[in-house]
């Protein structure tokens, strides 16, 4: 079979589609959400004087948060030049005054020596989907100035995942029809999901917005994300301590369910720092 090739767009889903359509929708409040839930993963409330880099800026609105709460310098890659597009459009329209760098480029052709080292280094939800997850972490994290921090977002390990590898390799080459027959099917299932639990889907939409996101295209985000890892917390620390980073906060669901991930892993958030100093203020959140 023949190998992909990481550093080609082709190899990928088209995440840079679904950003330029959630873009269109960014509103002051998900910028709010989206600046509150960095204020959480970082411990601050401000990023005054700190360096920010985005690694797969996506739609640039965590690149948009990290400028709104002061950061001196923000830079933002992506290998899809229509997420690159969709970062400069919604700065152009939030933030025409604030600077920050967006260019098209692969994780695994990033170095110190080209793109220098950041205060913190962010990449949610991104480096589970290069094709190889350990040495996307490993590139992302020699970009962490020392005493700098890493903001990470990975899926979940689930005993569903070889299930969903095999989902989403056809839905990311699918026809349009095709994958909208597949979205349409998991909204109704997830709708019977919740309605088990007593809860309302209407709600949950009109209230979904970790981050700023969208629901609809989040689902789409979810069927097309291929390549597709994912990992356990612990083989994360073990990953990270190697490379001399410790862990101050992570917010982390542990379930036993047996249906734990059959409509979608989700991702564990880590903040790690780079250094040995103390990890005050390190916690979870509780698995539902």
């Amino acid at each position: 079979m023949k190998q992909d090739n990481l550093l080609d767009q082709q190899s990928h889903f088209a995440f840079g589609e679904n950003w330029l359509d959630y873009a269109r929708k960014i509103d002051e409040e998900k910028i709010s959400r989206a600046t509150d839930d960095l204020r959480r993963l970082s411990g601050r409330q401000r990023l005054d004087d700190m360096t920010f880099l985005d690694i797969g800026c996506g739609s640039g609105l965590s690149a948009l948060a990290a400028s709104r709460l002061g950061a001196s310098r923000v830079a933002g890659v992506d290998i899809d030049p229509d997420s690159v597009k969709a970062a400069r459009q919604v700065f152009a329209r939030f933030a025409p005054g604030l600077s920050a760098d967006f260019e098209v480029c692969s994780v695994f052709e990033m170095t110190p020596a080209v793109f220098g080292t950041f205060d913190i280094v962010y990449s949610w939800g991104v480096l589970h989907h290069t094709g190889d997850m350990v040495r996307a972490i490993e590139t992302a994290a020699a970009l962490v100035r020392p005493d700098g921090e890493l903001y990470l977002a990975l899926y979940r390990k689930t005993p569903y995942c070889g299930m969903w590898r095999h989902i989403k390799r056809w839905y990311s080459k699918a026809p349009s029809t095709s994958q909208q027959r597949a979205r349409r099917m998991h909204v109704f299932l997830f709708k019977a999901a919740l309605k088990m639990q007593g809860r309302d889907f209407d709600a949950y939409v009109r209230d979904y917005g970790n981050r700023g996101m969208d629901y609809y295209n989040d689902v789409h985000d979810w069927l097309g994300g291929y390549p597709y890892q994912s990992v356990t917390p612990d083989e994360c620390h073990a990953l990270l301590g190697r490379m001399g980073f410790a862990v101050d906060r992570e917010f982390v669901k542990r379930s036993r369910h047996p249906l734990r991930g059959i409509l979608g892993s989700g991702c564990n958030e880590y903040a790690f720092h780079r250094g040995s100093r103390g990890s005050p203020g390190a916690h979870g959140q509780a698995a539902s």
